[in-house]
């Protein structure tokens, strides 16, 4: 009868959904005091099982600008809202490159940044090498399991990819076989959840016309010396996960 409190409450279905004991417990770091270990107190007592949890996953905070984000602020915002303006991989991407213990500020242009990063990863399946012997992808693979199993390491393990992917654009090894690295990329990026799949050709064919135009007038701008106003242009295209590459020869551009 009548509610109960706060920690209490949190024993009590773990108790009615995960019985007596947890493998994983999942939370925020300005959880571990008081409520946590009011938790472990309860559980353990009543159940006579220790430990109440044999694994303490605690996220740090996200913060959005000053604040945490905080529904009693009213700073949150949802992740259906979230992608609305950004694509799945660049979020997973961007909460991927901080150690989820560590607090992590939430902005557009961090989240944006992170199409880069993966334009790099997806450069590296574009090569058409030829294969050689059999390279040493192993490496890579327990270089990333041993970030992964350093209290999921992530930040170490997309280093590995980076790395990986670096590795194959030099395509500098003796005897690097291209096609055995690709995969290897591919299926480590996997376990982070993170696709590696080229846009739908159909959505280039639709908007080609469009942005072609966009980046005429982009080049045209960069004639007349306005490279502010043509820098906010390819700003607002990579917004659209439309990345421009600029050389020498002119200006290339892809979906990311």
């Amino acid at each position: 009868m009548g509610r109960p409190g706060w920690h209490i409450e949190c024993s009590a279905m773990s108790l009615a959904y995960l019985q007596e004991g947890i493998d994983i417990h999942g939370g925020g770091l300005d959880l571990v005091f008081p409520h946590h270990e009011n938790e472990i107190a309860q559980s353990e007592s009543y159940t006579g099982m220790v430990p109440f949890a044999r694994f303490w996953l605690h996220n740090g905070t996200l913060q959005y600008g000053d604040d945490k984000m905080s529904k009693s602020i009213g700073n949150v915002f949802s992740i259906s809202e979230a992608l609305e303006s950004y694509s799945p991989d660049s979020l997973r991407m961007f909460f991927l490159s901080s150690h989820y213990r560590s607090p992590l500020v939430f902005s557009g242009e961090a989240v944006l940044s992170q199409n880069r990063a993966l334009e790099r990863l997806r450069h590296a399946l574009e090569s058409r090498s030829g294969n050689g012997p059999v390279m040493e992808h192993n490496s890579y693979k327990v270089k990333f399991v041993e970030a992964m199993d350093q209290d999921l390491n992530t930040p170490r393990a997309l280093s590995v990819l980076f790395d990986l992917a670096r590795d194959i654009n030099r395509q500098s090894s003796s005897g690097f076989d291209v096609k055995r690295a690709q995969d290897t990329l591919v299926n480590l990026s996997a376990v982070l959840g993170i696709s590696l799949a080229q846009p739908d050709p159909d959505k280039v064919l639709d908007t080609q016309p469009f942005v072609d135009m966009i980046v005429d007038i982009r080049t045209k701008l960069r004639n007349l010396g306005q490279y502010e106003l043509a820098d906010s242009i390819r700003d607002r295209l990579l917004e659209l996960e439309v990345a421009l590459e600029d050389s020498q020869e002119g200006t290339d551009w892809k979906f990311l």
